[in-house]
């Protein structure tokens, strides 16, 4: 090693050692040459250079994590101290690697050498030497096995990486009670944990004899999942004060947390395996399969009582976790809980998910954000080390641990032997106290097995043959916990045997377990939906407003604080005319009509949060409801909103510009809208068809929640859509992919033409008792088309109109339907020629889903034996045209024939080149509009409406 590298090993370095280190460790190949050969000397038994640098580092990497107190190396250290100084520091680093958290022992536990005396240089005498390190005092030799029964018992901790007040804090915590005596639970306690213990495998195996083969995803050598979630629920509420706990899990354990748990009556579960439950005889409810469905119940704690939430999933692992983050955002802000204390996530992970899902970075990407966070959650990994049926750290993972992802949000792990439910207890009250205290997310891997396959009716000994031949001989959790305490006189002779029988005859009655729970009809703590139920989207709302309201929140929306410099672009072509368009003196733009709907439903006290990637300005920098200051030197004066003053009344708004992440952010607003019906909650798209990003969620939560789980959502979604010329990745919004997702009145799929259609949509979509998500196709270049302007009087009176016809056309000859920009482009070109094309009437239907059958039909009534042409941008095989085709057909009068215009069929969304766009849109509106009537037809036409004219 040089000299130049012997150096980087003092002071200040020894972070930056101990990270190339631990980079080494996971794979030498990854430092540089030079490193890694020393690395490999050092861990080879090149014990001089250990003793002198090595040991250095560590020794003042130890002083410096110490309470961030340099203690100098030099004067009145002898070897033996520093050495324990430098052991202390390695334990609380690597401790975790060599700790015997491992239920199986097929893998052995690594040989960690910074672990070790040798690798110090230490003698025999030197272990013997009196040392005194923290709470660590003793011979050497002693400290080392405290150091060991600390940091390498049935706990791997995981926390060197936090700010040092925090690895402080964990230190206080694991170092003040060392070794087994941190689990010093009282009798009853211990009774308690035996008793869930119990519960755990009592379900398992009642559900295996009675119902041989079927899948439950059981829970078999994970068991001690059930007491670390009752540990947790309890201690929430009596020490925290915590009054909700919103729970997500896929379906490992779910039956079981449902019965030993939230309560769930055990009869109620073995009909829904009898098939004797069902949801309902309503056609349009389909349900779902019993591990993915939720539930709620309400506890008592010895802090009060205490609601619990299971979040309904699909079989798509790890999407319920933002879904349940943005529930508790909206529990909390319900409640006024801006610290975030009273509402508690709880997420729980399969091992092989959380490090393969990319959702799960994503959702700890939003955890610290402001318009995302919850005080962090308590994350459990019930880790049965195989995911389906590969085991094998090579193919699993390119990480050390499964949990590894944790770093990217700064949060602890704790790894956890499953085999020592009080060691798992521990660690319950542990990540609880840490998440209260600095309100960050804390890790929880539970390390266990998987005693059957993936389900009931999989042989995992066909590619895990080593594996299972362990499991097999492993008597399993109960048997030893029971056993345990037997031996120590907490629970008699036989008493764990007891237990079981007492369990059993509870499930034969067919009784709820938990002897917590507070049987309310509804719970004070839950949201009420029922005026939200059999209602209908045809139910009139009135969504206008006063016009004297209207001007008087358009001003407001208009005006900036005293001091408050706006870009002056924006004072000029927003602000300014904002100004003029509240006052009626000019019409009114899109920007103004949406920003119009927000602040009139936050003055009537509803609440309104829009989320996207530029929502605060817009993508197309249209709306700008968040401003900034051009002089801002102090960050608290660098924005401002003026919907947040409106009014000392008004509703609660966020308007919140998002993480790049269309799949976390968008579950996380679904979920924050299924805990809040009285918000306008809208995501918004940078172009409409990033939503493909967040294909899961549209498919599984927005389109079928309400059919397979009666679960409510208002959710909006804004996608910019139309043909610009700017490529296929930003001219379609996928329209016929929402289309094809329709059925049984489970959405709403609008392409609004006007700042007064989006005005009373917005509002009708939070006024009326009516929720079902709203799929918006939101225009880009119609934000500043003059044509699609309004006065304020259509705000002012008026509603949302599903079908809109021509009041200048009556008996045409030719009738064009259409959605969108199109329309006013079919108008320009119409009007361009109006002799040509006299006769041609253009209707817009501004509402594809539900169908407004009626509205057009009366609409078409008035042009009888006329040419219906479908009118669309996309090609052939996408849009509407092929999704609608039937309900057009169907809405027909006499005599008239339908046809379409469309770009041909395509692979691609739209054409990349800005001349070909423009001659494919050009052709469109050809067709559509047909040809023109020529001169000769025209004069006649004239001369007959003269003579018609004459005569009266």
């Amino acid at each position: 090693m040089t000299q130049q590298s012997q150096t980087m090993m003092w002071g200040g370095n020894a972070a930056f050692i101990e990270e190339l280190y631990e980079q080494y460790l996971a794979d030498p190949q990854s430092v540089d040459s030079e490193w890694r050969k020393y690395f490999d000397e050092v861990r080879g038994g090149a014990k001089e250079v250990a003793h002198s640098a090595v040991q250095q580092a560590f020794y003042e990497l130890g002083t410096q994590r110490r309470g961030g107190v340099v203690v100098p190396v030099q004067g009145g250290h002898s070897g033996a101290q520093q050495a324990a100084s430098a052991l202390t520091t390695a334990y609380r680093v690597y401790g975790h690697i060599s700790a015997r958290i491992n239920p199986l022992k097929m893998r052995g536990l690594p040989v960690v050498p910074e672990l070790t005396p040798e690798f110090y240089g230490l003698s025999e005498a030197d272990l013997n030497e009196q040392i005194q390190d923290g709470a660590f005092s003793g011979p050497l030799r002693d400290v080392i096995k405290q150091l060991q029964e600390t940091y390498c018992g049935s706990i791997g901790f995981e926390y060197n990486y936090l700010p040092a007040n925090e690895r402080a804090w964990f230190q206080e915590r694991i170092e003040a009670q060392r070794g087994q005596v941190r689990y010093a639970y009282a009798p009853e306690e211990k009774r308690r944990i035996m008793w869930k213990l119990n519960a755990a495998e009592g379900l398992e195996l009642y559900l295996k004899n009675k119902y041989p083969g079927v899948k439950r995803f059981g829970l078999e050598g994970g068991e001690s999942f059930i007491p670390l979630m009752d540990r947790i629920i309890q201690q929430a509420g009596a020490k925290y004060g915590v009054k909700e706990v919103v729970i997500g899990m896929a379906h490992r354990g779910r039956l079981n947390t449902l019965v030993n748990i939230f309560g769930k009556p055990s009869s109620v579960l073995f009909d829904e395996f009898d098939g004797k439950k069902k949801l309902s005889d309503n056609p349009d409810i389909a349900g779902d399969v019993k591990y993915h469905m939720g539930y709620s119940s309400d506890v008592r704690t010895a802090g009060g009582p205490m609601h619990l939430a299971l979040a309904f999933n699909p079989s798509h692992l790890e999407i319920v976790s933002p879904v349940v983050h943005g529930s508790v955002r909206a529990r909390q802000d319900r409640r006024g809980d801006t610290e975030r204390k009273e509402v508690l996530p709880i997420t729980i992970h399969g091992d092989a998910a959380v490090s393969g899902q990319g959702v799960v970075m994503e959702t700890l990407n939003l955890s610290r954000l402001r318009g995302f966070a919850t005080g962090g959650a308590i994350r459990i990994v019930i880790n049965n080390q195989i995911g389906f049926t590969i085991s094998d750290p090579r193919d699993t993972r390119s990480s050390r641990y499964c949990t590894d992802v944790a770093k990217i949000a700064n949060a602890p792990v704790l790894h956890v032997n499953g085999d020592d439910p009080e060691a798992v207890a521990f660690c319950g009250d542990l990540a609880l106290a840490y998440r209260q205290e600095f309100s960050k997310d804390v890790f929880i891997d539970l390390i266990c097995f998987r005693r059957n396959g993936h389900n009931e009716s999989d042989e995992p000994r066909m590619t895990q043959p080593i594996m299972y031949r362990e499991i097999d001989q492993h008597p399993g959790t109960r048997a030893l916990y029971a056993a345990q305490l037997e031996k120590a006189g907490v629970l008699e002779a036989g008493g764990g045997d007891q237990l079981v029988t007492d369990y059993r005859d509870r499930l034969d009655r067919g009784e709820t377990v938990v002897e917590e729970m507070e049987n309310l009809a509804q719970s004070e703590l839950a949201v009420d939906w029922s005026q939200y139920t059999d209602t209908h989207w045809k139910d009139d709302t009135a969504t206008a407003v006063p016009e004297a309201k209207l001007t008087e929140l358009g001003l407001k929306l208009a005006q900036v604080p005293e001091g408050f410099k706006v870009h002056r672009t924006i004072d000029r072509t927003v602000m300014k005319p904002r100004a003029a368009m509240a006052k009626g003196e000019q019409p009114l733009d899109w920007g103004m009509g949406e920003m119009l709907a927000y602040a009139t439903l936050l003055d009537e006290g509803y609440g309104v949060r829009l989320v996207g990637q530029d929502s605060g300005r817009g993508t197309f920098v249209h709306r700008h409801a968040v401003l900034h200051n051009q002089d801002a030197n102090d960050p608290m004066n660098e924005d401002y909103m003026a919907l947040e003053h409106l009014s000392p009344t008004q509703g609660r708004v966020e308007v919140v510009d998002s993480t790049l992440s269309e799949e976390a952010v968008m579950a996380f607003e679904y979920g924050y809208s299924t805990s809040e019906p009285k918000a306008l909650v809208a995501w918004e798209a940078q172009f409409g068809d990033f939503a493909n990003g967040a294909q899961a969620v549209i498919d599984q939560f927005l389109s079928a929640g309400e059919s397979k789980w009666q679960r409510l959502s208002g959710l909006t979604l804004l996608l910019p859509h139309g043909y610009e010329g700017a490529g296929p990745e930003h001219s379609s919004a996928r329209l016929e992919r929402y289309l094809q997702l329709c059925a049984q009145k489970n959405m709403q799929v609008v392409v609004p033409s006007s700042a007064a259609q989006i005005f009373h949509l917005l509002r009708r979509q939070v006024l009326r008792p009516y929720r079902k998500p709203l799929i918006v196709m939101t225009p880009k270049s119609l934000l500043r088309n003059k044509q699609a302007m309004s006065p304020l009087s259509d705000l002012a009176n008026g509603s949302f109109k599903e079908v809109i016809g021509d009041p200048d056309v009556v008996n045409a000859r030719r009738v064009v339907l259409s959605s969108g920009k199109l329309h006013w482009e079919l108008v320009e070109a119409r009007d361009a020629d109006k002799e040509g094309y006299a006769g041609t009437a253009l209707i817009r239907l501004e509402q594809l889903y539900p169908f407004p059958a009626e509205a057009l039909q009366a609409e078409l009534a008035k042009h009888k034996g006329a040419q219906v042409v479908w009118a669309q941008e996309e090609p052939e095989n996408q849009g509407a045209w092929l999704m609608i085709r039937e309900d057009l057909e169907k809405s027909l009068q006499e005599g008239q024939k339908l046809s379409w215009a469309t770009r041909p069929r395509s692979a691609s969304t739209a054409a990349g080149y800005a001349s070909v766009h423009a001659k494919e849109q050009a052709a469109v509106i050809a067709k559509a509009l047909g040809e023109k009537i020529s001169p000769e037809v025209v004069q006649e036409q004239k001369a007959e409406a003269e003579v018609a004219q004459q005569q009266g």
